[in-house]
């Protein structure tokens, strides 16, 4: 609106700068005939190349020119100075400037106030949302709770099976997915923590490989390495990521996490199915396969950017992909 605001005032400055000649020009006119107006100078000069009854501006004054009665070489000159002229435009423009000055208020003040009203019903439409879910996400913790522990009965009377290891792989996918939900809806305080990178791998590897005993994992982290970050937003970043590379890999297949001291990069690589688009993964609910839901990646890339970490991913399909995170 202020854009359109401007652009309309503009035309209508050039067609007042155009009104202003004009009105000059007339001016001239009736002072051609009784030669008693002050506001212009009056000269007689030789006839050359002038037009007459028509307005000349250069940079020492505006004239016009008129035929004199019984003279055939002169013509009758009148004539403004150019601080004169300029006086008048800059006074044009002091009172174009202050009605557009006016109008933008008026414009800003309308413009917030329909915003306001016409954003309402949505704010309060996303809030009653966002209080929805995260009433369901506490709820939904009974019955996945339940399901927990007659899990664990069940086990013990049928022994350890294919169908109870789904089971339970399905009930951590929903767990985090629950907790990348949590994420999104609560905001957190990114607290700077120092703690061994290797110890939290270690942990995060202990938490997931239980549920793909097939998988094989290597840790190539020296002890001694320490990253400053907030503790609770990496481990989120961290699940995503082996959560990703256990669930779509290949039977028997292998996920090594490797940090290079010199680069300060931490490359979790695997050997599944591949991504044929990796340029893509990053955007909201895009996925390649079936079961995924397609915002794992898309949380990683926000958290990533909430602790000023660099995150890239390479992948070929069939042979593998590897994560790379710059901390």
């Amino acid at each position: 609106m202020g854009s359109l605001v401007i652009i309309l005032f503009y035309l209508n400055y050039e067609r007042e700068l155009q009104n202003l000649d004009k009105e000059l020009l007339s001016k001239m006119h009736l002072c051609n005939y009784r030669l008693n107006c002050k506001e212009f100078k009056v000269d007689f000069v030789k006839k050359e190349q002038q037009q007459t009854y028509r307005l000349y501006k250069n940079n020492d004054y505006i004239s016009s020119f008129y035929p004199v009665k019984d003279a055939q070489d002169y013509y009758l000159k009148l004539f403004i100075s150019h601080e004169d002229y300029h006086e008048q435009i800059h006074h044009l423009h002091r009172e174009l400037f202050f009605y557009l000055l006016m109008t933008l208020s008026v414009v800003f003040i309308f413009s917030t106030l329909f915003s306001f009203y016409a954003l309402y019903p949505l704010r309060n439409a996303l809030r009653l949302t966002q209080e929805f879910v995260k009433d369901i996400l506490h709820d939904v913790n009974t019955p996945i709770s339940t399901m927990r522990l007659n899990l664990s009965l069940l086990r013990q009377e049928v022994g350890e099976s294919t169908k109870i290891k789904r089971i339970e792989r399905g009930i951590e996918n929903i767990l985090l997915l629950q907790e990348n939900l949590k994420h999104y809806l609560i905001q957190h305080q990114t607290e700077i923590e120092h703690f061994p990178l290797a110890l939290l791998i270690r942990e995060r590897i202990d938490m997931i490989e239980k549920n793909y005993p097939d998988l094989y994992y290597t840790i190539e982290i020296p002890q001694q390495i320490e990253i400053e970050t907030n503790r609770e937003v990496f481990i989120r970043i961290v699940d995503n990521i082996l959560s990703n590379a256990s669930k779509y890999n290949r039977e028997k297949g292998t996920i090594v996490v490797h940090y290079d001291a010199k680069t300060k990069v931490l490359k979790i690589a695997d050997t599944g199915h591949g991504i044929y688009n990796p340029q893509r993964v990053f955007e909201r609910f895009y996925t390649e396969q079936k079961e995924g839901v397609g915002i794992g990646l898309h949380i990683v890339k926000k958290l990533c950017e909430e602790l000023h970490i660099k995150v890239s991913i390479s992948s070929t399909p069939q042979i593998g992909t590897t994560v790379s995170l710059k901390i």
